[in-house]
């Protein structure tokens, strides 16, 4: 079997405040510490990687002689979301932040929209995906107006219904929304957001869709061009515009997430697996669910051992987030945090301390590394030598 490097993301398992975590009001904020104090964690497979000495987790206590390799990583791009901190593992960090629009979009941006999609609109407000569908819904299906709307991070999020707009029209808007919003609108990311139901209930369906910005050249890049493979699962391609992915396995949750890696780890190829579990923030960090947020990672957890079961002799994983979304806080919005690095292989050094690293990209930098893969972005700094046996 070829040399693999998997990245899992878990999406939103911040540990801790960044240092600039009170320029975006978020200084209080840890999610993995919160969830562990209000009621303990039981991951005894990520404890033994060394998860329990990056914090005071309860429940999840140091070890004295870790498996892997174990540290922090603090985020040098402007902002808190998705598409920010996957790019910054692949090399590409931003001076500016992407807009965000808590009042709202312009006026005059919807007016143009509406006449480029021949619909009007409903919305345009600041609104949780859940709750808007059920006081808009009903009205969306009798006029067929698609639902705009927004939060505090940088998105343009289309809601319709599935039997009444139609997935590929939902799709079509979307593309034409991601076409008007460069420049000064540039957002990092336009969403799809299908639903099913009456007007008793409406629910959302797994049929999401992002449309992201394209990146600049990045790690991904570099190591397609070495005729390797990037396989992404989850919603990788979505974050990166299609860009840097040669295979894409999209998902509907973390368990068919996790099914899909055990499918490409039986695959015969030399690359990178790089992994994106939404459910943590989408289902629980958005929601204040703390339990659920605290039962969906007992369950990754437990899952663990099958995936350190096939890896190969000469295999390396990385277990981080991309930001942090603390389900105890008052608000329902992302955390600008530090994530946490565990690294495991059968061929790398335990017990090694990775201390607090200085950008997302050191993660990038040490996969190309093992990978032989020389990249263009000087961003980040590798850390193979520390821990290659």
């Amino acid at each position: 079997m070829g040399r693999k490097a998997i990245l899992i993301v878990l999406d939103s398992v911040g540990i801790g405040a960044a240092e600039d975590s009170c320029l975006y009001g978020d200084a209080e904020c840890n999610t993995l510490r919160h969830i562990a104090e209000s009621g303990g964690l039981d991951l005894p497979n990520l404890q033994n990687l060394g998860l329990g000495n990056l914090d005071k987790l309860p429940g999840v206590e140091p070890v004295v002689q870790p498996l892997g390799a174990f540290g922090k990583m603090v985020e040098k791009s402007k902002g808190k979301d998705t598409t920010t901190g996957h790019w910054e593992m692949m090399g590409v960090v931003l001076e500016q932040p992407f807009p965000t629009y808590p009042g709202g979009f312009p006026p005059e941006l919807i007016k143009e929209f509406e006449a480029r999609i021949g619909r009007k609109t409903l919305g345009n407000v600041v609104a949780s995906g859940t709750e808007i569908i059920q006081r808009l819904g009903q009205q969306h299906v009798e006029t067929g107006c698609p639902i705009v709307y927004t939060s505090a991070d940088s998105v343009f999020q289309v809601a319709a219904h599935e039997e009444v707009v139609g997935l590929e029209e939902l799709y079509r808007i979307c593309e034409i929304a991601r076409q008007m919003l460069q420049g000064e609108h540039g957002v990092g990311r336009v969403i799809a957001r299908p639903f099913v139901g009456s007007g008793e209930e409406f629910i959302r369906t797994p049929h999401r869709h992002d449309f992201s910005r394209e990146p600049a050249v990045n790690i991904l890049d570099d190591i397609i061009a070495t005729g390797q493979k990037v396989v992404g699962i989850g919603k990788i391609k979505d974050i990166f515009a299609g860009r840097g992915v040669s295979e894409s396995y999209p998902t509907k949750n973390n368990v068919d997430g996790m099914a899909k890696i055990m499918e490409v780890m039986a695959q015969d190829f030399t690359g990178l697996v790089f992994v994106n579990l939404v459910d943590f923030d989408q289902l629980y960090g958005h929601r204040n669910d703390v339990e659920g947020y605290r039962a969906a990672l007992q369950e990754f957890d437990t899952w663990l051992p099958q995936l350190l079961g096939v890896m190969g002799p000469e295999d390396l994983l990385l277990i981080t987030a991309d930001h942090g979304c603390d389900p105890t806080t008052i608000g329902t919005d992302h955390t600008r945090e530090m994530v946490p690095l565990l690294v495991w292989g059968p061929g790398i050094k335990a017990g090694v301390d990775l201390g607090i690293r200085e950008s997302f990209a050191d993660a990038g930098q040490t996969i190309a590394e093992f990978l032989q893969v020389i990249p263009h972005t000087k961003t980040g700094q590798s850390f193979w030598e520390l821990i290659k046996a």
